[in-house]
């Protein structure tokens, strides 16, 4: 009994903290997880008969999505697909978990993020984290050498979520890789094209693409006198300047990374300085053929990239979205005034990686992209938030109505004639709906055009089709309806 009353007490103050941050108008974020645990506490009291009171919720760093969300997602997947194929790649598919030992050493002081699995028959597994090296993977498995594909999937990561600004737990992954040995930079070019091109069409808002390459890195490093083996870490501090200062990038190197004061600004130097001289050394080739993929307008040298992960070899690049989304009004608290996504799209060259899984050691040269997506559906969707456009959530052409009693068995006929034409059609399931219920359920829906039933059409064999829209009606003899239909809505 004591123990129910100190429950009941605790969900009472939990209550209250829930009640204080929604009357501060805090973050969404930071609501839902007090909620949560508020919930939890309840589900530990049980229902008044003591039946366990499930708590309803999705877990953190997930998600589930809407139709009017995944109407969006879809249009987004579709841009970024026909984009892939063409540039003329071939899809793959791969298990969502690898051997441990697969996904171990690969991802450098991201490895922590890494979601191991329990022990299942005997094998040690892991969730992926990206698509990367499971393709790598992939290609020494199969002895593949030459190879230009992409993969959309879910990747994991035990990461801090961020909800609003496309952060995850659980995310998609769009990933375009070009494996084979190839002249230099003709395959890195198309990479930063393809980038170049869905960000385009996607129309997110002025936006620049970041280039460095990793062997300019390594050299600035061994100049500035950091020790080899501490190369990496401190590549994935230097990756943090476009979310930190540099005296905060400084302080981690010298205070976390243990590097001399006196290095890590020699460092600075070469990072706030000297890019240009760079730029000319190693990369003229590259924006030579950018130059002619009609590019350079969005690609900007910044040596101060780095990208984290320790696979990275040569080129690596990263693109940028200039502006800050607004947040919706219940999403809008102290730390949360707009989606400022930041890093949408990032890649680069990976010559080494494929020969860490092979017996041989042989190596196939790789180059790719990884497409931010979930980053990008958060900014759609806050433009469709804002948007007057009503987005359709689905792709139905015609309703099939009745405008008297008695037509069910007709409307069904004609309704199952369109289908077995490869027309998209609905049909009210009632016996006999309104004509007013049947014409307001499109307005709601948007389906564009009602195929209308009545007695006198049935005798004269044609079919009153009406535009949802405009209103206006036209008398469609029945042979004909097919191609007028497809003629109005395709």
């Amino acid at each position: 009994m004591a123990d129910k009353a100190q429950l009941q007490e605790a969900i009472k103050t939990q209550g209250e903290v829930v009640r204080k941050l929604k009357s501060e108008k805090a973050s969404k974020e930071q609501i839902d997880e007090e909620v949560a645990k508020l919930l939890q506490l309840k589900a530990q009291l049980g229902g008044d008969e003591g039946k366990h009171v499930f708590v309803l919720k999705t877990a953190k760093g997930t998600r589930d999505y809407n139709p009017k969300q995944m109407a969006i997602r879809e249009k987004v997947f579709n841009i970024i697909i026909s984009c892939f194929k063409r540039h003329g790649a071939e899809t793959i598919d791969t298990p969502v978990f690898e051997l441990k030992e697969t996904l171990t050493g690969k991802y450098g002081e991201d490895s922590k993020l890494i979601y191991d699995l329990k022990d299942q028959g005997g094998e040690l597994l892991s969730l992926r984290y990206d698509l990367t090296v499971p393709f790598a993977r992939y290609l020494a498995m199969n002895k593949i050498t030459n190879i230009k594909r992409y993969h959309i999937a879910k990747v994991y990561r035990r990461d801090n979520p961020a909800m609003t600004r496309g952060r995850y737990r659980e995310f998609y992954q769009c990933d375009f890789d070009i494996a084979g040995q190839y002249d230099a930079m003709i395959p890195d070019a198309e990479c930063l094209k393809i980038v170049y091109e869905i960000l385009n069409e996607l129309d997110l808002g002025d936006f620049h693409i970041k280039v460095n390459d990793r062997r300019i890195l390594d050299g600035m490093f061994a100049v500035c006198g950091v020790p080899g083996e501490k190369f990496r870490t401190i590549c994935s501090t230097v990756d943090k300047l476009d979310k930190m200062a540099w005296e905060d990038v400084k302080k981690e190197m010298v205070n976390e990374k243990g590097l001399s004061e006196d290095v890590a600004d020699r460092i600075g130097e070469y990072v706030n300085v000297f890019p240009l001289v760079f730029s000319y050394i190693y990369m003229k080739l590259l924006f030579s053929y950018l130059e002619l993929f009609q590019v350079t307008d969005k690609v900007v040298f910044d040596l101060s990239l780095a990208r984290g992960l320790d696979y990275y070899t040569g080129v690596i690049y990263e693109a940028i979205l200039s502006q800050t989304i607004p947040a919706p009004a219940e999403q809008n608290g102290a730390d949360e005034a707009g989606v400022s996504v930041g890093s949408v799209a990032g890649g680069g060259r990976y010559d080494g990686l494929v020969g860490m899984f092979d017996p041989k050691g042989r190596k196939v040269p790789c180059v790719g992209v990884s497409i931010g997506i979930e980053r990008i559906f958060s900014i759609m969707e806050q433009k469709a938030e804002t948007s007057s456009e009503k987005v359709r959530t689905t792709e139905t052409q015609v309703l099939v109505a009745s405008a008297q009693k008695n037509l069910l068995e007709e409307r069904l006929k004609l309704t199952s004639e369109l289908w077995n034409a490869g027309i998209k059609v609905e049909v009210l399931y009632k016996k006999n709906p309104k004509l007013l219920s049947q014409l307001q359920h499109c307005e709601e829906t948007g389906i564009p055009l009602v195929a209308i039933l009545g007695e006198q059409e049935l005798k004269d064999g044609v079919v009153k089709l009406r535009n949802v829209a405009s209103r206006e009606e036209v008398d469609v003899p029945r042979a004909d309806l097919v191609d007028e239909i497809k003629k109005r809505t395709l």
